[in-house]
């Protein structure tokens, strides 16, 4: 269900968590995701996830 591509994972994964999930935690129960696998990906292009601003930075 996720995007495979980082690029596009990220934007999808900050527009979710900007309009609709107050945490990264909250977005993974709710998608079935795996919260280890999308920091990892991420972590791959260059982004952390910051709890302060709820997005990937």
């Amino acid at each position: 269900m996720l995007p495979n591509d980082p690029v596009i994972l990220l934007s999808f994964l900050n527009a979710r968590l900007r309009d609709q999930y107050s945490s990264l935690d909250q977005l993974c129960d709710d998608l079935e995701a795996d919260k280890g696998e999308i920091t990892e990906k991420l972590s791959a292009i260059g982004y952390e996830y910051s709890e302060e601003h709820n997005q990937f930075i």
